[in-house]
């Protein structure tokens, strides 16, 4: 096995330096962008937007899909080969778990200051509540705050940033725990449904997520009134196996994906959940399937919620391409790395896109 090699790797996940919430920013000048947060054409990954594309993003049937539907399973091979991301639909997950899951995250964000301050995380630690990740004193910022959980396993929480329990209140860890159950359980199916794809056996793909590590993380986009000049989340992609996306106002965009070159703004459908595949996926299918960057932007008319729910491998598992892929590929195209070596090196970088020290980290030269 190759071992993934930095100047910071030793150092875990990384120094993070600390910054003014970008809430409270707005609230106190809501007409001025300080300089820290504006970013050039080049910051962003340029502006070439495809507009006209987002009615072409797939969506799959989650039901159908579980129940070995072929035509289905095609749609989910199309879409993993041509986009990396699609939303599914009739997930199963009931509308009142999703709707108390927007509202908990409303919730956190609506607290006054000194109470989120009591969930701010500390130096060196992942969990917590926070602006976005700073590696370097000198990196442009991104306009969100975000909060971040480790759901499972259960031993990994650090229970100082989950919700207090108030009756009053509806951040409450009970809706954040319905929820993950829901959202692991659809994760379950989509893994059964890459294991068909692949060619393993149904229950293949779930050993290497015995001990799945599943973080949430509720991002808070605040109205902005120069969005052009800044960005919600840069450009990168997911070091995991599956992202998904649960928005909490399905008439405003903001997520963005790269795809022939361009951004195309994705659509939310009212009470479907967007999945992008990770990194993970990307180095088991050899490359056939795409790890797709994305970047989230502001805007000026309304603020924006999302929460995000990260599916990845245990950090000791070992990732490699799939042997028969390898086979039908004739070519092995990614190294043998451990997880939780790849997911540290992540987290002492800028997020910006699939640099040297993502994915291309990992590739063999052909």
């Amino acid at each position: 096995m190759t071992v993934i090699e930095g100047n910071r790797l030793e150092e875990g996940w990384g120094s993070f330096f600390p910054t003014e919430s970008v809430q409270e920013i707005v609230r106190k000048n809501p007409e001025v962008v300080p300089e820290r947060y504006v970013r050039n054409k080049e910051d962003k990954g340029g502006d070439d937007l495809l507009p006209h594309l987002f009615l072409d993003i797939p969506v799959i049937d989650l039901f159908l899909l579980a129940s070995g539907d072929e035509e289905e399973l095609k749609k989910l091979d199309m879409a993993c080969q041509d986009w990396g991301f699609f939303q599914i639909i009739n997930h199963d997950i009931p509308i009142e778990v999703l709707q108390e899951m927007k509202l908990t995250a409303r919730e956190f964000f609506q607290l006054p200051l000194e109470d989120k301050m009591k969930y701010f995380k500390a130096p060196n630690d992942v969990q917590g509540y926070s602006p976005s990740p700073i590696v370097h004193e000198q990196q442009k910022l991104d306009w969100a705050d975000i909060l971040i959980l480790q759901v499972y396993p259960i031993h990994s929480r650090q229970e100082n940033y989950w919700p207090i329990i108030l009756p009053d209140s509806t951040y409450n860890r009970k809706v954040i725990e319905a929820y993950s159950k829901e959202a692991s359980r659809v994760a379950q199916q989509l893994l059964a449904g890459f294991s068909k794809l692949l060619g393993l056996q149904m229950e293949e793909l779930l050993k290497k997520h015995c001990e799945v590590l599943q973080v949430m993380r509720m991002n808070y986009y605040p109205t902005c009134p120069m969005p052009e000049k800044v960005i919600g989340v840069s450009p990168h992609a997911d070091t995991g196996t599956l992202t998904l996306l649960l928005q909490e106002d399905d008439t405003i965009d903001g997520l963005q994906i790269r795809h022939l070159g361009g951004w195309v703004p994705i659509k939310p459908l009212a009470n479907a959940l967007l999945i992008n595949i990770g990194d993970v996926i990307e180095v088991l299918s050899n490359g056939r399937y795409k790890s797709v960057e994305h970047r989230a932007m502001a805007n000026e008319r309304k603020e924006r919620i999302s929460i995000a729910t990260f599916i990845c491998p245990n950090e000791d598992v070992e990732i490699e391409p799939l042997a028969s892929i390898v086979a039908e590929d004739l070519v092995h195209k990614y190294i043998k790395f451990r997880y939780g070596d790849y997911l540290n090196y992540y987290w002492t970088r800028r997020l910006d896109g699939k640099t040297p020290t993502n994915l291309e980290l990992i590739k063999i030269e052909a």
